[in-house]
């Protein structure tokens, strides 16, 4: 009988549990989360839920390991936040200059290339998690870049403060 009591209890914390993450996801993911810059002209697109949910697959699987939350673990001054995308020469805080930033990654300045370094198009014989991704799949990956301020707030890229 007690064994039975715990099972039930167990069963009901876990559906309660899929019922408050299910609503929650599904918040996160509306229209206004889903927009985001296109470029440094103030133009926006809307990103599918699709779009935004394998932007986060490719994140996992590319990026994650340098830059989990946001945060870039080789230089925590340089996150993934809007306000430090904007001020990168040439700002990267849209979907096309986080693009041209995958295919040809430069320091924060702009100044000098970093391609041997950075994950990107153009070294993909060095990356080869970047060998077969496609201008689509780039695109999801920066929408999802930046649908995560809205998602986390300012945890997302907030360096060491939160991490």
């Amino acid at each position: 009988m007690f064994r039975r009591l715990i099972g039930i209890f167990v069963a009901t914390v876990l559906l309660t549990f899929q019922f408050f993450v299910g609503n929650a996801t599904a918040i996160e993911l509306d229209e206004a989360t889903r927009t985001v810059p296109l470029n440094d002209k103030g133009d926006t697109t809307v990103l599918s839920v699709k779009e935004v949910k394998q932007g986060k697959r490719l994140f996992s699987f590319i990026c994650a390991d340098c830059h989990l939350g946001g945060v870039t673990k080789t230089n925590q001054n340089v996150g993934l936040d809007p306000e430090t995308l904007a001020l990168a020469t040439p700002p990267r805080n849209n979907v096309e200059g986080l693009v041209d930033y995958l295919k040809n990654p430069t320091t924060y300045d702009g100044e000098i290339e970093i391609a041997e370094l950075h994950p990107s198009t153009k070294s993909a014989d060095i990356f080869t998690e970047m060998r077969n991704i496609t201008d689509q799949q780039l695109k999801e990956l920066a929408g999802y870049i930046l649908t995560q301020p809205k998602v986390a707030g300012k945890q997302w890229g907030g360096g060491k403060i939160y991490f």
